[in-house]
Order: structure tokens, then C-alpha cells, then sequence
């Protein structure tokens, strides 16, 4: 153990008291994704709680590096792909626009969001306190679902890490800590384990022991609903917790996997269906 990631874990403890509870929507459901191949057990639990592959689902490709996006992308998407009928794109680099009534308008009838990936700050810059984050919030009371891969499921949280304009390789960037919000006291990473990023967290909950980091390998999501959620995927899921501190194998994290439930309010692990 490097003295870095001592002092991290030592830091860990010493604020260990001062988590908050952690929740997501009452009516609604949040899917965070890792990112890489999403594969048809994600897809499949997308659409169950969306409603069926035709219900109304609004793609929001902003994350992504191009400044306008054809509909064509559609026909390209992985939701398409797997039989989604319905989709709609929705996107802008404008925040004036996204504020806008007539812009923000598709999603009232929406049953579904889904954010691709790419970087997190483009999101913060075009939605953060728009009319639109207000519908995206809308559509959760509703009992929508809202689903994001890569900076699309970091964007659910109500921490931001790797928003630095700089680069993805920052954690905490000033200006960039602000998530959309729709999991409170949550922070989340993603390409876990594929990326090598298992300790990137640490000193993250180190400083905001009232978060509660989640950090989601490729293939793998968690599915949110109130204060539990469920671990669907091929990989593996991250908990980082200030009250964990080193643990018992001194890492200062441990891994959930398909199939395991928790209670993101009381921090553990619960059986399923409880």
C-alpha cells in the first residue's frame, strides 16, 4: 500500500460519521451504465420499466464530441438495435436553448431517457438548471426511467467527477462537481475495472464523506428505485463509503455483483426483494 492511498483510507475514517443518506427517485427508476458493450440484460430491463421497446424514449447524444447529431445516429443506436421503435434525439449545445419550453417539450410525453456517453461537462454545460433537467426530473416523478452510459450514467449523480474540461483523468474539478442530481449524496465512476480506476474514488468520499461512490465496470449497471437498487451486468460494481474506511482487505472498497441488492440510504448490502 502506497503512503498516498494510506492517508486516504486514515482520512476515510477520521470522517466516517459525517455521511448523509443517499436516495433516488420515490416513483422512478435511474440505470447507471459503465460504459463499453451494454449488453441485452440491461437493454431488456430498460425496456420492461420504460413500458415495452415501444414506448417513447428521448437519446441525448450531447456527451459526445460533434457539435450536431444527425437522426441518422438513431439508426445506429444500440437502442434501435435492440428493437426500441420510438426514439427520439434530443440535443443542443445552447443552455439558453435546453431553457426553452419549446425544446423541452418532447420529453413530457417521454417514458424514457437515455444518455449516451462521451464527456461529462458538455452535459453540465447545455442542461444543469434548465427547463429540460426540470422535465428530465418530471418524467422520474411520472415513473419514467432515465438511463446513461459512461458520462451519461456519471451525470445521474449528484456529485460530478471527471468533469474537468482538462481532461478525465480529474476527479474533483471546480466548477464541475455538479451532477444533475437525480441520486442524491451519489457519486459515480465508470469503466471501473476495464480502465484501472478502482482507487480514483477514494479520495473523493475522502473529502465528502456524505457521499456514497459507486463505480461501475463495463457491462454492468445498477438500477435504482428509492433508496435500493439491484446490480444487473457482467462485471462488477464498487461501494465507497467513508464508514467502510480500509476494510478488511485495506483497499477501502468492495465489489457487489449481478444479482446482489443495497440499500443506498443505510449502506449496505440487503437481500433482494426486502
Amino acid at each position: 500500500m502506497t503512503d498516498a492511498l494510506l492517508s486516504i483510507l486514515m482520512l476515510m475514517q477520521t470522517n466516517a460519521a459525517l455521511h448523509s443518506p443517499a436516495s433516488g427517485p420515490a416513483n422512478g427508476y435511474v440505470i447507471p451504465i459503465g460504459g463499453g458493450l451494454v449488453g441485452p440484460e440491461i437493454l431488456n430491463r430498460f425496456a420492461k420499466l420504460a413500458g415495452g421497446l415501444d414506448a417513447p424514449i428521448v437519446v441525448i447524444p450531447t456527451a459526445g464530441d460533434a457539435d450536431t447529431f444527425s437522426p441518422a445516429v438513431l439508426e445506429r443506436h444500440p437502442l434501435k438495435k435492440h428493437g426500441f421503435t420510438h426514439l427520439t434525439l434530443l440535443h443542443t449545445r445552447d443552455q439558453k436553448v435546453a431553457d426553452t419550453e419549446a425544446f423541452a417539450a418532447v420529453l413530457k410525453s417521454a417514458k424514457g431517457v437515455w444518455f449516451d456517453g462521451g464527456r461529462q461537462w458538455r452535459l453540465v454545460d447545455s442542461y444543469l438548471n434548465t427547463r429540460t433537467h426540470r422535465e428530465f426530473d418530471a418524467l422520474l416523478q411520472r415513473g419514467g426511467v432515465i438511463a446513461g452510459t459512461s458520462a451519461g450514467a456519471t451525470i445521474v449523480g449528484s456529485y460530478l467527477v471527471r468533469g474537468a474540461r482538462e481532461g478525465n483523468t480529474i476527479m474533483m474539478a471546480k466548477g464541475y462537481e455538479q451532477g444533475l442530481g437525480f441520486l442524491s449524496f451519489v457519486a459515480i465512476d465508470q469503466h471501473l475495472i476495464k480502465r484501472k480506476r478502482e482507487n480514483d474514488m477514494l479520495p473523493v468520499v475522502a473529502l465528502k464523506p456524505e457521499l456514497l461512490g459507486l463505480g461501475l465496470d463495463e457491462g454492468t449497471a445498477v438500477v435504482v428505485h428509492g433508496t435500493t437498487f439491484d446490480v444487473v451486468g457482467v462485471s462488477k460494481v464498487a461501494i465507497y463509503d467513508a464508514n467502510y474506511g480500509a476494510g478488511p482487505d485495506g483497499k477501502g472498497y468492495y465489489f457487489l455483483s449481478a444479482g446482489d441488492c443495497f440499500d443506498i440510504a443505510m449502506r449496505k448490502q440487503i437481500a433482494c426483494g426486502n
